[in-house]
């Protein structure tokens, strides 16, 4: 089934305009577009239109929505049960901020004494650990980055650059049974190094170093590399290490 933006406004409680303006910035693009010019959204688009909504809920501007929601290893399960760790937390303070009004009016009226303490009680300027765990997790600007060179191609240079991707996971997939230090094994890591810094910003070899240990410690990459060959994410993780360490030595 698919939603007018007219549809889904009304569905969910926010402005047409606000719809057509995610859409303008890239952060929730419409699945379909008729002839006539309306825009329909999916099951999907409404999935993701939670998850900004609840983001924005909790204080995220959408630049940095955005970014999360584009980067490769977000999960919208595990986004979901931090948001709801930063919502319990958000109520908490709340409730205590209101508890605090309301032994100020009892203060104010004589019915009780209040403390200093006891009136900056729930007031916290700390930032909450979910929010900051969050935007580690998901927020690094250098995805923004390759997101942002990544929508600059045509959709011919964008396909154009899958096949390679695509050209070189096959490769190294044919390879995972040599000795990750192998020379083709290395010149087939070589050109995934050199496809990564041409088209998704810098990667220093430290950076690369911990691309491929992620590979092997976030269960969501291993899955999806593995995909081209059972134990290709754990091989690829070595491979890279072993072309960092020799690239810091030359």
């Amino acid at each position: 089934m698919k939603w007018k933006v007219k549809e889904v406004a009304e569905l969910v409680g926010v402005s047409v305009r606000a719809l057509h303006h995610y859409d303008e910035i890239g952060l929730l693009t419409p699945t379909e577009t008729m002839e006539s010019g309306y825009r329909l959204y999916s099951e999907e688009n409404l999935e993701t239109l939670q998850q900004i909504l609840f983001f924005k809920e909790l204080g995220f501007p959408l630049k940095e929505i955005k970014t999360m929601l584009n980067n490769p290893s977000y999960d919208r399960k595990e986004a979901l049960v931090l948001q709801r760790k930063m919502l319990v937390e958000k109520r908490g303070r709340i409730d205590q901020m209101i508890e605090t009004i309301d032994k100020t009016i009892k203060h104010m009226e004589g019915e009780i004494h209040m403390t200093n303490e006891e009136r900056f009680k729930g007031i916290q300027f700390t930032s909450n650990p979910y929010e900051e765990e969050a935007r580690k997790r998901w927020g690094n600007e250098s995805v923004d980055e390759a997101n942002k060179k990544l929508q600059s191609l045509t959709k011919d240079e964008q396909h154009e650059l899958s096949e390679k991707w695509d050209t070189i996971f096959k490769k190294l997939a044919s390879l995972r049974k040599q000795s990750p230090e192998s020379e083709e094994a290395q010149a087939a890591i070589k050109e995934w190094y050199d496809l990564l810094n041409n088209n998704f910003g810098q990667y220093t070899l430290e950076a690369f170093r911990g691309l491929g240990q992620m590979y092997i410690q976030d269960e969501r990459f291993t899955k999806n590399i593995d995909q081209y060959g059972e134990g290709l994410a754990a091989f690829m993780s070595e491979a890279m290490t072993v072309f960092a360490n020799k690239q810091n030595k030359s």
